[in-house]
């Protein structure tokens, strides 16, 4: 799995973290029972501290994405409670559909959007299969 941080970003580097994990998870890159590098490992690999892996990791299992295994350490492991993911990128979703309204972002422009990325999404996953 290849992480991109980008240190200039005002993005928080354990929110960089964390979405590049979950897009690895989405684009197959990384699979339901693979293991994550120690936080001590990953942060010596990319140079960030332990503390800001130690959060992306523990912000990733309380939103369902891995599990903390005494033996195997961090294991990718998806929460697929439909509802509730339902529930949560509705939540999410309004803010950023708020954000589109007042950039004057019309419908259309959003669909074609999340058309786009979501092939993306797929596209990627099913290359490995």
């Amino acid at each position: 799995m290849f992480l991109s941080i980008d240190f200039n970003s005002e993005e928080a580097l354990y929110i960089q973290l964390r979405n590049q994990i979950i897009f690895g998870i989405a684009c197959a890159e990384i699979r339901e029972g693979d293991n994550l590098p120690s936080v001590r490992d990953l942060a010596d690999d990319i140079g960030i501290n332990m503390h800001t892996v130690n959060k992306a990791y523990t912000i990733l299992k309380q939103e369902g994405y891995v599990k903390l295994d005494r033996r195997r350490g961090t294991v990718i492991s998806v929460d697929t409670n439909k509802l509730k993911a339902m529930e949560e990128l509705s939540n999410e979703l309004k803010v950023i559909l708020a954000k589109a309204v007042c950039k004057n972002i019309s419908c259309k422009e959003i669909h074609e959007i999340i058309d786009e990325i979501f092939c993306e999404f797929v596209i990627n996953s099913s290359d490995d299969d």
